[in-house]
């Protein structure tokens, strides 16, 4: 095709409308990692309203673990009882780090006992 037969799209208003679709899906996370930043994302991620629910009754230890369930749901090992040093075996080119950072949120959720912590939602009595 030649050029005449493709839309010329200005870099710059290319890049504004990115920024701009980023920000809108991610909210202000997306330009920032300030402590202060809004709750302005989406309401069901821990960047809009979910995430703002103070994380209680938890060790470090347990968040810890949560991070290591998060890794293990995206890299797809599913095993009854699993060990921190399974994560050893992901190829980490294979999982995305999103998901990670989402997957170890619900399992937070799930250790406090109120996942899936979104308004008007049955809570289940599974609390791991």
């Amino acid at each position: 095709m030649s050029e005449e037969e493709h839309e010329v799209i200005d870099p710059e208003g290319f890049n504004t409308a990115l920024k701009w679709a980023i920000v809108e899906i991610q909210g202000s996370s997306a330009l920032s990692l300030e402590r202060d930043r809004p709750y302005d994302g989406q309401p069901h991620t821990d960047q809009g309203e979910r995430g703002k629910q103070i994380v209680n009754g938890l060790t470090m230890r347990d968040i810890a673990d949560c991070i290591v369930r998060g890794f293990l749901d995206c890299g797809g090992i599913h095993r009854e009882v699993p060990i921190r040093d399974d994560i050893y075996s992901i190829n980490l080119d294979d999982v995305d780090p999103g998901a990670v950072i989402q997957n170890a949120m619900c399992h937070i959720e799930r250790y406090m006992g109120i996942f899936p912590n979104l308004p008007d939602s049955p809570k289940p009595q599974e609390n791991k």
